[in-house]
């Protein structure tokens, strides 16, 4: 007879995301998993497989609650650029806000921790980047058309010239004491939307 399990999976893929976004994955071990969550070492495995799988579908979840909102307001109808100011701002307000700035954001964090030697964590940190890059240059492209923007610009460049600025505002409140220094470069880089 199969057991049923005694803990919500989702439930735990949420606090286990929480862990992971405040401490990274290494300094993550799966006995602090199992403290964390209040799970069996081998109800875990079951469920979620090794640490580094859990650790995925964490990255995953995150993204799919953080991406949406994003890509919605950027194809909003109407006029483009104030969805595209908006974003930037928004980057800047959270990379310098005390509460979220330490924890950074765990996409950026991941690029940084294991993008480098981990393949699987390389792929999804660039699905999420792909997917910002063209929600901003399908905003981007739009403004040209409304003439938001003067018809030389390039949508492509700009969109991948935000998206580097928008990674680097993370990484940059997440390490800096001055929340100045991220919201001075998120304005001066709204001057290349004029």
């Amino acid at each position: 007879m199969a057991r049923t399990k005694e803990f919500d999976p989702d439930a735990a893929l949420r606090s286990a995301l929480e862990l992971f976004w405040r401490r990274g994955y290494e300094a993550t071990s799966m006995a602090d998993l199992v403290a964390h969550l209040g799970i069996g070492r081998a109800s875990l495995y079951a469920t979620f497989g090794s640490k580094h799988d859990l650790y995925l579908k964490a990255l995953e979840r995150y993204q799919e609650d953080r991406l949406p909102p994003l890509l919605r307001d950027l194809s909003r109808p109407g006029p483009a650029l104030p969805a595209v100011r908006a974003l930037i701002r928004q980057y800047a307000a959270e990379s310098a806000a005390d509460e979220l700035r330490l924890r950074g954001c765990l996409v950026t964090n991941t690029a940084a921790e294991l993008a480098p030697h981990d393949p699987a964590a390389a792929r999804s940190v660039e699905r999420d980047w792909d997917r910002v890059e063209t929600g901003l240059h399908m905003a981007l492209a739009r403004a040209v058309a409304q003439d938001e923007l003067p018809a030389g610009r390039d949508p492509l460049a700009l969109a991948r010239t935000l998206l580097v600025l928008l990674q680097g505002l993370r990484v940059v409140g997440k390490a800096s004491t001055d929340p100045g220094r991220v919201r001075d470069a998120a304005e001066q880089v709204l001057t290349l939307l004029d």
